[in-house]
């Protein structure tokens, strides 16, 4: 609040056009007494605040990028062109997605469980951080672990893990982590001299089931050769934001108890229980495929198409692909 922008007056009279009747109730005096102002006056913050909230976004009243993306939306030129790269995409897929099925778009930072034509479960999710892409793939889903064990992938304990270990041998052990050696034997971490060690380690790691595991109180499995699959998280915050690319390429869920309950078709009291009795597993009994995809545009269950941003810049390089290949195919002029 109290800077100014020659822009403002635009973005208020977007949302103007836009109010529903609760929200034009609600700010419809506000956004006409303030209409022509170009300084975000303090009366204008809950307006944004509601408005970030509508698109799916954390209310927080500040109006950066994303907020102006949101509300003023995207070009005709730009829906084109992600319209054109998702029919490129949907090739990819088979041409029925079954039901019942898992289906998580990664630009929309969202997974949902769809059955018979009615989205049953849609929830909140964090992806791979753009260093560490969530891979575009599709699978089937196996299997849900309760209280889970996290095997340490070796690029997190060599890249993350490994030169802590340097200064702070006993860091695993204090820290609910077992270490295997080449031969499979349990030994404390403090007995290895992790100095000795760089890019390939003799060694397993391990994180037991507790509350501050990485993988929170269950995961929900379909193997697949690039390791992914989705859990839960300790680290709740991340929901809250609007840019969710920020694991090392699994799929966090906000509602992984209901995910759970979906795919294994029971009830979250169900899930609950399991939760109770410590560390389990159990098979998916179902064929329930899982679609780890990657839209930035998108029907929802209406059929509107919605628009979200090419947080990886795939669809730039696909276009490039497509605008290549469209080259080599038309005749010389």
């Amino acid at each position: 609040p109290g800077q100014t922008s020659p822009e403002l007056p635009k973005l208020l009279a977007k949302i103007a056009r836009n109010l529903d009747d609760e929200m034009g109730g609600a700010y419809g005096e506000i956004l006409a007494r303030l209409a022509t102002s170009e300084v975000y006056d303090p009366e204008l913050v809950p307006v944004i605040k509601a408005v970030q909230k509508k698109a799916g976004m954390k209310g927080d009243g500040v109006i950066g990028p994303r907020t102006v993306a949101a509300l003023v939306g995207t070009s005709k030129a730009d829906k084109i062109q992600k319209v054109q790269v998702a029919l490129e995409e949907l090739r990819w897929l088979p041409s029925d997605l079954g039901s019942p099925r898992v289906f998580i778009n990664q630009p929309a930072f969202t997974a949902s469980y769809i059955e018979n034509g009615e989205e049953k479960l849609k929830t909140r999710a964090v992806i791979g951080k753009t260093t560490n892409q969530t891979s575009f793939f599709y699978d089937q889903v196996e299997q849900v672990d309760f209280h889970p064990y996290w095997g340490v992938p070796q690029s997190i304990l060599v890249n993350e893990m490994l030169p802590r270990l340097r200064r702070d041998p006993g860091y695993l052990d204090r820290a609910g982590y077992e270490v295997v050696n080449a031969r499979g034997k349990r030994i404390p971490s403090s007995s290895v001299d992790w100095g000795a060690y760089g890019a390939k380690l003799p060694f397993g790691v391990r994180q037991l089931p507790s509350e501050a595991n990485a993988l929170g109180e269950l995961k929900i499995l379909f193997p697949n050769k690039h390791a992914i699959y989705m859990h839960d998280t300790p680290q709740k915050s991340f929901f809250q934001r609007d840019m969710r690319a920020l694991s090392h390429g699994c799929v966090r869920l906000q509602d992984p108890r209901g995910m759970a309950a979906a795919v294994l078709g029971t009830s979250v009291d169900y899930v609950a229980e399991k939760l109770k009795h410590g560390h389990s597993t159990e098979k998916v009994a179902r064929t329930i495929p899982v679609y780890v995809a990657y839209f930035t545009a998108w029907p929802d269950m209406s059929g509107k198409v919605e628009y979200f941003s090419d947080v990886y810049d795939r669809d730039t390089r696909l276009q490039q692909a497509l605008d290549s290949t469209e080259a080599v195919r038309s005749p010389a002029s």
